[in-house]
């Protein structure tokens, strides 16, 4: 974590989950359906989310152009890319038709990421960084899909509507992050909130191709949140320092006491 007095590698904000104005003179933002579609093959990983909250800044598409797989491009709503903090518990991690990996298949997971469409119209996630606190799932990501995971300390408390999320990495250089968030109790269904989380997939480098990985899950059920604490250099690491002591343009999360849903990925293809 960043030393006192570096204000060049802390973030620390306290929000509310404003409005987002679109800029004039632009064309409406394209509204993403909630529901997703269909897997376009056989699920092979199962797993729970649950507790996610999202805290999302606005940037410049060319500052997320350059960090993208090949073959694909921002993806903007409101004429800005995104980029998103967020934390979330994952559980009953699962090969399918395997049962849920024992110890291991729950953890805290806390990723930065942004989003991308291909030539083909798949709107995805791009992870810059998934930080999750045990070591076997981190391993088997980065050999399945090369997904940035990190092994970090990490992990979760809630106290009725207030919930915190810590990490720190392990090894050699330490970004981590702590953030504080009460959750509210209304519901949000906008199109801002439908770009920022009805994600049907991700995109990822992977041994010298671009892949795509679809999942499909039941909507996100989405309230208003305040976010009360931010000290964070993950987000700053992942490639964006501009983000630093920027306070966030839209925070969100799950219903606080929400079980979470089942979530499905079918196997990744190549796609360039």
């Amino acid at each position: 974590m960043p030393r006192a007095g570096d204000p060049q590698q802390t973030t620390r904000a306290c929000v509310q989950s404003p409005s987002v104005h679109r800029r004039r003179g632009e064309n409406p933002p394209v509204t993403l359906e909630r529901h997703s579609p269909a897997l376009p093959g056989r699920a092979v990983i199962e797993q729970r989310w649950n507790r996610a909250v999202f805290v999302h800044w606005r940037v410049d598409p060319a500052d997320v152009a350059p960090l993208l797989p090949p073959g694909t491009r921002p993806d903007v709503h409101d004429g800005s890319a995104w980029v998103g903090l967020v934390p979330f518990v994952l559980s009953e991690f699962r090969f399918l038709p395997l049962p849920p990996v024992p110890l291991v298949g729950t953890f805290t997971e806390i990723n930065v990421r942004t989003y991308a469409v291909d030539d083909a119209g798949r709107r995805g996630v791009v992870f810059r960084t998934l930080e999750a606190e045990h070591l076997a799932p981190v391993l088997a990501a980065r050999a399945l899909f090369g997904l940035p995971y990190r092994w970090a300390r990490a992990g979760v408390r809630t106290d009725g509507a207030r919930i915190e999320y810590r990490s720190r990495r392990h090894g050699g250089r330490h970004p981590g992050t702590r953030l504080r968030a009460r959750l509210g109790t209304d519901p949000v269904d906008t199109p801002l909130s439908r770009f920022l989380t009805a994600r049907w997939g991700f995109h990822e480098r992977h041994l010298g191709r671009t892949i795509w990985a679809a999942n499909t899950h039941e909507p996100w059920p989405l309230v208003t949140a305040e976010l009360e604490a931010l000290d964070d250099d993950l987000v700053a690491d992942s490639g964006f320092p501009q983000l630093v002591g920027r306070t966030p343009d839209s925070v969100l999360a799950m219903p606080a006491g929400h079980p979470g849903f089942r979530t499905r990925f079918s196997a990744a293809h190549a796609i360039g």
